[in-house]
């Protein structure tokens, strides 16, 4: 069974996120270190909550595998996208892992 991780970065007073480093040099990490034991990987960016409402999240990253060995596996080779964190955005993430349902 597809199991999801999606990372999740809320907006907080005197957070930052620099999306140019992120979808440049950080998802290049994420590319390498993580994205082969991936069926698939999203990245949101965060433009809004609704009409006239400010996003509550910077970005989300949602990563698909194909099960839970898959996903163990990606984290143990996860350490420099981790590591890379600061270098982008002040925020402690959000982290999600559920089972595909659709």
């Amino acid at each position: 069974m597809s199991v999801s991780l999606q990372v999740i970065y809320p907006v907080s007073d005197g957070s930052h996120f620099d999306h140019g480093y992120y979808a440049t040099t950080h998802m290049a990490l994420v590319d390498q270190h993580i994205a082969p034991h991936t069926q698939s990987i999203v990245v949101t960016k965060g433009l809004a909550g609704g009409p006239d409402v400010p996003a509550p999240f910077h970005a989300v990253a949602t990563m698909v595998f194909a099960n839970e060995a898959a996903m163990n596996t990606a984290m143990q080779a996860a350490g420099p996208a981790l590591e890379d964190l600061p270098n982008f955005t002040n925020v402690q993430p959000q982290i999600l892992i559920g089972e595909v349902v659709r």
